[in-house]
């Protein structure tokens, strides 16, 4: 029984990591890219918005249409478009052509992370929901980090190569959806599909001021680290003058801070009260981001000192994450698809104001992206402690 619950985890984490896999893995390719489709940095630059935008507008559909045809429908569709989208990504002979099956893997992709976090609380209760969101938040948040130096080795085989590489994930994640998920919205709870329904559950959610704090703290504390990733062609290149097959350098350290944070959050699971352990979490971020300001400002940019901090850093990350994501999930029980689909959708624009304001402003100096990182933990905290978790 134990072994099987496992495999759910492990399919959950799968579908979450899905959605910034795409984000990430490609860009390592960035210079091939625009040296092979005849354009420029800036052209494939703008294909993370094209992603990121209608990622974050179909992530307000997903969860409800998950309510209304169940959630493993809603992955099928999803994921087998984002296979199409991601061929389609490979053979694109124009930078025309890229933007447009970004933009449908944009569309497609968001299905697996929505919907896997509400599978979470249909699944699982009390600690054991917050031990398994650790697991699925650790591989959201490991994805991005891992994705590049998966990209900077298969970039020896052509760019095309990654878009391959995420067709053939998805599908391997869409098989073990349908072989190992159980269907866990069931026909009799099932909500009709309408704009008007799901303009209405939408007023319902965001009316609720804690949910609409405890998504802004998630999505802004996890945009802190992710400025990091989505500057990292220019940071680890331009900067700290490092190769695409030395990724590793960044994504390593960050991906061991981020699974030191959730491991925390599985351990405290029970035993430590999670406002405690979020506070505590808070504290640490913003010793960690002082740190990087002054690191920023008075050293000369080396990989140590620029990386330090941000691995430092998603030690705390980590360890809030999963506890501020099924906090806001447990606001609205009744429609947890769709409460997932609005975490998610304000976590991606966080993102999607990154990639297409914040990153390009900060990153022609480390401490332009040390500031970034600092004004999203500002949000973040604002946020939180305005809110009644907060207050225990």
């Amino acid at each position: 029984m134990k072994s099987h619950s496992n495999i759910l985890v492990y399919v959950l984490a799968a579908l979450a990591a899905l959605a910034p896999f795409a984000i990430d893995t490609y860009l390592p390719a960035f210079h091939a890219m625009a040296a092979d489709l005849g354009a420029s940095d800036l052209h494939i630059q703008q294909s993370l918005a094209v992603y990121l935008l209608p990622y974050a507008i179909m992530t307000l559909w997903h969860g409800a249409i998950s309510d209304s045809i169940g959630r493993i429908a809603t992955i099928k569709w999803g994921l087998g478009i984002f296979v199409l989208a991601s061929i389609g990504c490979a053979f694109a002979p124009n930078v025309e052509a890229l933007w447009f099956f970004r933009a449908l893997q944009g569309a497609s992709g968001g299905a697996g992370n929505t919907v896997a976090r509400a599978m979470v609380r249909d699944l699982f209760e009390g600690a054991q929901a917050q031990r398994v969101m650790a697991t699925v938040q650790m591989l959201f948040g490991i994805a991005p980090a891992v994705a590049p130096i998966i990209g900077g080795f298969l970039l020896g085989l052509g760019w095309q190569s990654i878009f391959i590489f995420l067709a053939a994930y998805a599908a391997l994640s869409l098989w073990a959806a349908m072989k190992y998920l159980p269907e866990t919205m069931p026909v009799e709870k099932r909500i009709p599909l309408s704009t008007k329904s799901v303009l209405h559950s939408y007023k319902t959610i965001f009316s609720d001021t804690e949910y609409t704090k405890l998504c802004v703290a998630l999505g802004a504390v996890f945009a802190g680290f992710f400025v990091y990733v989505l500057a990292s062609p220019v940071f680890l290149g331009k900067h700290l003058h490092l190769t695409p097959q030395q990724y590793g350098y960044l994504f390593v350290p960050t991906v061991t801070g981020m699974i030191i944070g959730t491991f925390i959050a599985r351990r405290s699971a029970g035993k430590t009260p999670p406002q405690q352990l979020v506070k505590w979490a808070y504290l640490w971020m913003f010793c960690i981001v002082l740190i990087n300001l002054a690191v920023s400002y008075f050293l000369a940019a080396k990989p140590l000192f620029n990386i330090l901090p941000v691995a430092l850093y998603n030690i705390g990350m980590g360890a809030t994450m999963p506890i501020l994501s099924l906090a806001a999930l447990d606001r609205h029980p009744k429609i947890r698809g769709t409460a997932a689909s609005g975490q998610a959708f304000i976590q991606m624009l966080f993102s999607t104001v990154s990639a297409g304001i914040i990153v390009p402003l900060a990153w022609d100096a480390p401490l332009g992206l040390a500031l970034a990182m600092a004004g999203f933990w500002v949000i973040s905290w604002l946020a939180i402690k305005q809110a009644k978790f907060w207050q225990g």
